[in-house]
């Protein structure tokens, strides 16, 4: 779920990477050294899972961890992602250089509203852990869609959504299947605040 450079129009691109620069300061500036472990082993394993491709509805896909990325890291999953997605589009051509902000922008989305999901505390956690796997990749997709849709990129750009939407069951049941071994062994990682309000704080 990378745009390659030359798809989506230059100037659009570059607004995308001016939003994502701030979004990298605004997400990022406060980190704690103790959150610096866990956003590199995110980051580690969201750059492997983009290594395993399988074939599905005659096009290649491949799991992204979004949904548990914005579980664990909150806020600070979208400078992960965004590093994540710099290293593959340096190493592997696995995306583009001037579309990397945008592609931050639309993965990063996913996480963030994961981790939305995952705080709504009134919903049962196993429904919680479902939902925040299958949107966080769904909510990239429906917006990778919608920009070749707006730029006249190839046609039935929605089809797209219907592939994802078994990849979002998946990364659906494989976040819950990983919430409930973190659950068993390490509950500190769910239950933790990594997130926002020092950064919100320190705006005011």
């Amino acid at each position: 779920m990378h745009i390659a450079d030359g798809i989506i129009a230059a100037e659009i691109c570059v607004a995308a990477d001016a939003v994502s620069v701030g979004a990298l300061y605004a997400f990022g500036r406060r980190t704690r050294p103790e959150d610096v472990p866990r956003m590199g082993f995110a980051a580690t394993a969201i750059f492997a899972a983009s290594l395993i491709h399988f074939p599905l509805a005659g096009t290649s896909v491949h799991l992204g961890l979004i949904g548990i990325a914005g579980i664990l890291l909150g806020i600070r999953s979208f400078p992960v992602i965004f590093t994540a997605l710099l290293f593959q589009s340096l190493i592997f051509q696995h995306g583009g250089l001037i579309s990397v902000g945008l592609n931050t922008i639309n993965l990063g989305a996913g996480a963030l509203l994961a981790w939305g999901i995952w705080r709504w505390r009134s919903i049962p956690e196993q429904l919680r852990a479902f939902s925040a796997g299958f949107c966080g990749i769904l909510l990239p997709a429906l917006l990778m869609a919608l920009e070749f849709e707006l730029t006249g990129y190839g046609r039935g750009a929605f089809y797209i959504l219907s592939v994802y939407a078994i990849v979002a069951a998946l990364e659906g049941g494989l976040t819950l299947t990983i919430v409930s071994f973190f659950r068993k062994v390490k509950p500190e990682l769910l239950d933790s605040e990594i997130l926002e309000a020092d950064v919100w704080e320190a705006e005011e």
